[in-house]
C-alpha cells in the first residue's frame, strides 16, 4: 500500500491526449447505440431537418447512419465538426441561459469518433458551389480528411464498429435484440417530439417503421397510436391547458387505463423528453385517489415555457433540468391533471369503449370478491364514532339502519325509463336505465348502445367520498392545539425551512416554532390528524416543501379519512335496491367527478357495447 501510494505521489501532471479526453468524455454521452442515435438525431433536428432515414446493423454495433435532409455543413467546418467543445448552437453565455436546441455542449461527434469509426458527408445549402464534402477520423491524433463525395443538401453521419478501440466498453453492451430495442425506444421518444418530421427506421436492411409527417390534430393523435399503440389513445383524454406563461398539452390515460410499470410514460419540455422528480411528483399527486395501489398512469406530455425558465445544461446526457420556479411548475401540473381527471365523465369511457376493437388486456378487473365489500374494517360506524367528524353524510347513518339508498333525483318508474330507450326524440343518459341487480352487488344498466355493469358499493363509495370532500372544502380548517406540545429535532435545513415558511405551514393546519438551531416544535396540527404520526407527519411535510416548494400530505392525510368514512357509509353488498333507487344511483354517477373509479382506484362499471356482444356470441358469423 505504501510503495503504491508512492507511486501516485511520484507521476507528474501531463495534458491528455486529445484522443484519450475524447474517450474520457465518451463514456458519460456514449454509453451504448442508442445513445449515438439519440445524439445524432437530435443534430439533424437542430439544423432543421424534416427527414431523417436510420440505418442500423446489429443493434448498432455494426452500423448506425443517419440520414437528414437539413441545412447542411460548409466545408470549412466538416473538420471542426469533430473536435470537441465546437458547435453553431451556442455562441456566448446569453445563449447559455436560454437554450432552444436539443443539443449545446459540443462533445457528441468527438466522443463518438473517439470510439468509432465515423465518416461525414454534408451538403450545406449555403454552398455557392453546390459541391458536397465528405470528413473522416483516421489514426491515433484522430487527424480529419476532407474529401469531395457525391450527397444531395443535407447531411449522413455513418458510425461503424463502435467501441472497436474500447474492448472493455463492448462488453457491457446487451444482446442484438436488447440494444436495438432501445434504439427503437430513442427513435420512438423523439417521433413523439417532433411531429412534423418523417421518421424511418431499418434494421438489418429490413424496414420496421415508416412513420410519416403528422401536422393535423388527428394525424398527431394517429402517430401517438402508433408508438403507443391504439389502446392508449382509446383510453386517454386530450389536455390543453395555459396559465402563467405555462402550456401544458398532450394525452393522459384514463385512470381504468393503468400499467404495471411505469413503461409507458413520456413527458417533453419544450420537445426535449426529461426524467424529473418533480414532474414525477405532480403527477403522481393528480392521479392520488383514482388510481389502483401499485399501478402507474401512462402519459404523454408537452409542457412549454420560455427557455429561460427552464435550465438543461444539468446532466451530459440532457434527461434532467432544473425550473427557475419549480414550485410554479409542480402547481400547474398538478392543478391541470387534476382538473383534466375531474372532468371525466362517463360518456368520456363510453365513448372510447365504442372505438376499441375489444377492452384493453390490462384494464382491472371490476367485480372483487365478496370478501372485499365484507372485510372485519368495513363495518359501519357506529354514532359515537362518527360524532366528531360532522362531514359524516346521510349515507352512514341511512346503511346503519339498514335503508335503501337515498335518491337525490327523481326517480322514474321503470317501464317509463325503458320505454325511452326507444323513443328517437329522447337523449339517454350515458348509463342508460336499469333493469336489475345481480347477487345484490352489480347493476345492470341498458344504454342506448349496449349493456352497463356497475359495481353498486364503488360507485357509492366514489360519490359519498366527493360529497364529503366538498363539504369539507366550504368550512375552514379546523385545528388542535396539543397538550404536550412535540419537539423534534431536525436538520439546519430542515429548521431553517420551517421557520421561512412557518406561514405556509400554518396554512396546512400545522403550527410549528423554532427552538433551537436544528430542533423545532409542534405545538397545533389539524384536527382530523390529531391522532396520526405528529412527527412523521411533519418530517415528511418538511421534505415536500424542501423539495417541491409545496406538501399534498395533508390533504392526503385528510381525503384518506373522508375515503375511509364514505367506504364505511355506503351501500353493501347483498342490500337490495329498487328500480329508481338504482336509476338515481346511475344519474348521481354521470354528475360526480372521478365516478369512473372508487376511492381505492378500483373500476367502479364497465362497458359492453352491442358489437362486442355480437362476437361473443358469433351474430352475424
Amino acid at each position: 500500500m505504501a510503495a503504491l501510494s508512492r507511486a501516485l505521489f511520484m507521476h507528474r501532471i501531463n495534458l491528455l491526449s486529445q484522443r484519450l479526453a475524447n474517450q474520457i468524455a465518451a463514456g458519460e454521452v456514449v454509453e451504448r447505440p442508442a445513445s449515438v442515435v439519440k445524439e445524432l438525431l437530435e443534430n439533424s433536428l437542430d439544423s432543421g431537418a424534416t427527414r431523417l432515414d436510420i440505418d442500423v446493423e446489429q443493434g448498432g454495433v455494426k452500423l448506425i447512419r443517419v440520414r437528414d435532409n437539413g441545412t447542411g455543413i460548409q466545408k470549412d467546418d466538416l473538420a471542426l465538426a469533430l473536435s470537441r467543445h465546437a458547435t453553431s448552437k451556442i455562441k456566448e453565455l446569453a445563449d447559455l441561459e436560454s437554450i432552444g436546441s436539443l443539443g449545446f455542449r459540443g462533445e457528441a461527434l468527438a466522443s463518438i469518433s473517439s470510439v468509432s469509426r465515423l465518416s461525414l458527408q454534408s451538403l450545406a445549402a449555403a454552398a455557392s458551389d453546390g459541391l458536397a464534402w465528405q470528413v473522416q477520423v483516421e489514426g491515433q491524433d484522430m487527424e480529419a480528411a476532407v474529401t469531395p463525395v457525391s450527397h444531395p443538401e443535407g447531411t449522413t453521419v455513418e458510425v461503424r464498429d463502435l467501441f472497436f478501440n474500447t474492448p472493455a466498453r463492448r462488453k457491457f453492451l446487451r444482446t442484438e435484440k436488447t440494444e436495438f430495442g432501445r434504439i427503437e425506444e430513442t427513435v420512438k421518444r423523439l417521433a413523439l417530439s417532433r411531429f412534423d418530421v418523417q421518421f424511418t427506421l431499418n434494421h438489418n436492411q429490413r424496414s420496421l417503421h415508416q412513420l410519416q409527417a403528422a401536422r393535423s390534430d388527428f394525424e398527431k393523435q394517429r402517430r401517438a397510436g402508433l408508438v403507443c399503440g391504439p389502446a392508449f389513445v382509446e383510453n386517454s383524454v386530450f389536455v390543453d391547458m395555459e396559465r402563467a406563461g405555462l402550456r401544458l398539452w398532450g394525452w393522459v390515460s384514463l385512470p381504468t387505463f393503468s400499467r404495471s410499470q411505469a413503461d409507458l410514460q413520456y413527458f417533453y419540455v419544450n420537445g426535449r423528453i426529461i426524467r424529473d422528480k418533480l414532474v414525477a411528483h405532480a403527477i403522481k399527486q393528480a392521479y392520488r385517489d383514482v388510481l389502483f395501489h401499485g399501478r402507474h398512469p401512462a402519459y404523454v406530455l408537452y409542457l412549454e415555457l420560455a427557455p429561460a425558465a427552464v435550465d438543461v445544461n444539468v446532466h451530459p446526457t440532457k434527461h434532467e433540468v432544473r425550473f427557475r420556479d419549480s414550485r410554479l411548475v409542480h402547481d400547474f401540473l398538478f392543478s391541470a391533471l387534476h382538473k383534466a381527471l375531474a372532468e371525466v365523465r362517463p360518456e368520456d369511457h363510453i365513448a372510447a369503449s365504442a372505438d376499441a376493437a375489444e377492452a384493453p388486456a390490462n384494464q382491472p378487473h371490476s367485480g372483487a370478491s365478496d370478501d372485499f365489500y365484507q372485510m372485519e374494517s368495513q363495518k359501519p360506524l357506529t354514532l359515537s364514532e362518527s360524532s366528531s367528524v360532522h362531514q359524516l353524510s346521510d349515507y352512514s347513518r341511512s346503511a346503519e339502519r339498514g335503508q335503501y339508498y337515498q335518491p337525490s333525483a327523481q326517480p322514474r318508474p321503470q317501464l317509463d325509463s325503458l320505454a325511452k330507450l326507444y323513443e328517437a326524440d329522447e337523449e339517454i343518459p350515458p348509463l342508460g336505465y336499469a333493469i336489475a341487480q345481480l347477487h345484490g352487488i352489480y347493476i345492470l344498466a341498458q344504454n342506448k348502445d349496449g349493456l352497463i355493469v356497475v359495481d353498486m358499493h364503488a360507485a357509492h363509495e366514489r360519490i359519498t367520498y366527493e360529497r364529503m370532500k366538498a363539504a369539507s372544502l366550504n368550512e375552514k380548517l379546523k385545528m388542535q392545539p396539543l397538550l404536550v406540545p412535540v419537539s423534534i429535532a431536525v436538520s439546519q435545513t430542515e429548521a431553517d425551512c420551517a421557520e421561512e415558511q412557518r406561514e405556509t405551514l400554518l396554512g396546512l393546519g400545522i403550527e410549528l416554532e423554532r427552538v433551537a438551531q436544528e430542533s423545532i416544535v409542534v405545538r397545533q396540527v389539524p384536527t382530523l390528524l390529531k391522532d396520526s404520526n405528529v412527527e412523521q407527519l411533519v418530517r415528511d411535510v418538511l421534505s415536500d416543501v424542501l423539495e417541491y416548494g409545496s406538501s399534498e400530505r395533508i390533504q392526503a392525510h385528510h381525503d384518506e379519512l373522508l375515503s375511509t368514512m364514505a367506504c364505511h357509509g355506503s351501500v353493501r353488498a347483498n342490500r337490495h335496491l329498487t328500480i329508481p333507487e338504482m336509476n338515481s344511483l346511475l344519474r348521481d354517477m354521470e354528475a360526480t367527478e372521478r365516478s369512473g373509479q372508487c376511492n381505492h382506484g378500483r373500476p367502479t362499471w364497465v362497458y359492453q357495447s352491442l358489437d362486442a356482444l355480437d362476437k361473443l356470441f358469433l351474430r352475424g358469423q
